[in-house]
């Protein structure tokens, strides 16, 4: 039996490959709403930071949080093809599920978006808790063990950034992150997450073993 019931995936960064997508329309988006581009080179030295670093770095306003975001996820579906799947995310979900783990997705971004880039392989996701949230991802985690009707104990979440360690943390189960997406491996690591993962293949033998 897998050590988990129930693993918990962000989108962005863990499943889709979205940082060079997210690169190329940054700075459109700082001259937009008035807070400062990216230079030339400075992208990895942001991907070490946490969220509320790379905003006060950026001189993000805060009171512009929301809408930036609705601009970011309105250029994600707008991107269509542009924002492509890591290779291998098919066969690594039909695995765990065939292991007998439930999959869900819990992202900012948008339901519809995800399943036009998912394809076939949303057959192998279970529940999605998608979009803005007022209380944050600790909550959409809790909810989406309830719907499940999972233990806490027995559910993990699967990032590729710091936040999303502690949002798990703060929901009371395991951390898992990927050290292929948005933040750095170093910075990960230093977070110290339950299990890291530098591969697909890595996820899939520690969640089903």
């Amino acid at each position: 039996m897998p050590a988990f019931s129930l693993a918990i995936f962000d989108y962005d960064g863990t499943l889709a490959d979205s940082f060079p997508w997210f690169c190329s329309v940054l700075n459109q988006t700082a001259r937009q709403f008035g807070f400062r581009e990216v230079a030339a080179g400075e992208a990895d030295a942001l991907r070490a930071l946490e969220s509320r670093e790379i905003m006060a770095r950026l001189g993000v306003p805060l009171w512009k949080l929301p809408v930036i975001a609705v601009h970011m996820r309105r250029l994600s579906a707008e991107a269509g093809d542009a924002v492509p799947l890591f290779p291998g995310v098919e066969p690594m979900l039909a695995s765990l599920a065939a292991s007998g783990v439930t999959i869900a997705i819990v992202s900012s971004n948008g339901e519809e978006a995800i399943r036009g880039t998912l394809g076939p392989a949303a057959s192998h996701v279970s529940h999605f808790d998608c979009g803005a949230s007022l209380w944050g991802k600790s909550a959409k985690f809790k909810a989406v063990i309830a719907k499940a009707g999972a233990l806490s104990q027995r559910t993990i979440s699967i990032g590729d950034e710091i936040r999303d360690i502690d949002a798990a943390r703060r929901a009371g189960i395991a951390a898992g992150a990927v050290t292929f997406g948005y933040n750095t491996a170093a910075s990960l690591r230093a977070r110290g997450p339950d299990l890291i993962f530098d591969s697909y293949e890595e996820l899939t033998a520690k969640l089903t073993a």
